[in-house]
């Protein structure tokens, strides 16, 4: 039997509209591909290659529902991650049993959830709503950027624990207003993931008191792997915490990678008109791009190995905007010589990115940066350079590679000499 075609959602409208339109899609056995701000056309272009349809109808028992959603993997490249719904299902319930091991019934709790349908630590929310019966709410991302509307828009009510999920740009800008810091403190748990917990962050949670769970998970994974409980980031602990109880976690030898076994890994991702599998060990393990280290306390981050940034909890490929950047400048007939996308510090996003633009011999600069802005006006806001600055001497070595820190140097040299 032939499979039925994927569902493009593209997620532009009220998130109790689009998780109607998700769930009756599952009811039918559909796979649904879950589009975020800029990515519908990339999607659709992924989804009529011939091929596709039948490889999924492969990977997939009949009849059974599945999601399609964007994911940095593991080799820096942006790709299209098949999870069945019953895997995602696995996960609400692997969570619900975390709960319960804080003495919280999660029939008794409130999902809060901020975070787009888009992202798998979005679309968990309502797995886990569903899977214990609970309430779930979601939060405008306008309540985010006006924390202190927060506590009346959406109070909380006693005797029905709250857990609420964030990535850790959202915890900064909350932190930051006095009323939204006591609508937090009295949440029974607030996930933070999809980046590293800075300390200093870490640092101004612990003083208000505010019972964090610092995570670890992947769209692979379908999301979180492992969690600490909110007393031990009172107490002081690091880290991610230890691995739930239907994940297996360890350190590769060689370079200290984290990797993962579980039975709720992802099926693969879309490549070529196919899907081709998640790589795994004879064993069963998926390595991911993050180094770490495992403790008493569990799993600690130390950053990515593939030279990918973190940026307000999205993963961004600096080289892919490049090439992207460079195709769509050509496109449009801009005199657009070299670019060079760097990640600079900027809390509370972690990094954002600055583009570094040489325009071709004879161009004038300053009309191309206006014209590339105008150019990535539509991306999504984490692939969006921050600033742009002209730089007439941008070049590769002569090896034909970037040197990014010389570039790093130049481009530290410059802001501190206020040039632009």
């Amino acid at each position: 039997m032939t499979a039925p075609e994927p569902l493009l959602l593209a997620l532009a409208g009220e998130p109790q509209a689009l998780a109607q339109a998700l769930e009756a899609a599952w009811s039918q056995g559909r796979v649904v591909a879950l589009a975020g701000p800029g990515e519908q056309t990339r999607l659709a272009e992924a989804l009529r290659q011939d091929g596709v349809v039948a490889a999924l109808g492969r990977a997939l028992e009949p009849g059974s529902p599945a999601v399609l959603l964007g994911s940095g993997g593991s080799s820096g490249a942006r790709r299209w991650c098949l999870q069945p719904l019953a895997h995602l299902q696995a996960s609400a319930a692997a969570s619900s049993r975390w709960l319960e091991g804080l003495d919280l019934d999660p029939a008794a709790c409130v999902h809060l959830n901020p975070l787009p349908l888009h992202h798998v630590s979005g679309l968990l929310p309502l797995l886990r709503a569903r899977h214990g019966g609970a309430p779930l709410r979601w939060l405008a991302p306008a309540l985010l950027r006006d924390p202190g509307a927060l506590a009346e828009a959406m109070p909380l009510q006693p005797g029905r624990p709250a857990v609420l999920s964030l990535v850790p740009t959202q915890l900064a800008r909350l932190l930051d207003e006095p009323t939204a810091v006591a609508w937090l403190r009295s949440c029974a748990v607030i996930w933070v993931g999809g980046a590293a917990l800075p300390q200093a962050l870490a640092q101004r949670a612990r003083a208000e008191h505010l019972p964090l769970a610092p995570c670890y998970g992947a769209t692979e994974t379908a999301a979180m792997v492992c969690a600490l409980p909110p007393q031990r980031f009172l107490a002081g602990e690091p880290g991610c915490g230890p691995p739930l109880d239907d994940v297996d976690l360890r350190l590769a030898a060689a370079d200290g990678a984290v990797e993962v076994r579980s039975p709720r890994l992802a099926l693969g991702w879309l490549e070529s008109g196919g899907l081709r599998p998640l790589p795994l060990t004879a064993a069963g393990w998926w390595r991911s791009g993050d180094a770490g280290q495992i403790g008493p306390a569990g799993l600690e981050l130390l950053g990515r190995l593939d030279g990918a940034l973190s940026s307000g909890g999205e993963t961004v490929f600096p080289e892919q905007l490049e090439a992207r950047l460079q195709s769509e400048a050509r496109a449009q007939g801009l005199p657009l010589a070299a670019v060079l996308l760097l990640g600079v510090e900027e809390p509370p996003w972690g990094q954002r990115l600055v583009a570094l633009v040489r325009a071709e011999a004879g161009a004038d600069s300053a009309s191309l940066l206006e014209s590339l802005q105008a150019l990535v006006a539509a991306w999504p806001p984490a692939e969006r350079p921050r600033r742009w600055w002209s730089c007439p001497e941008l070049a590769v070595s002569a090896q034909g590679k970037w040197q990014r820190g010389h570039w790093r140097k130049w481009l530290g040299g410059l802001v501190v000499e206020g040039a632009g």
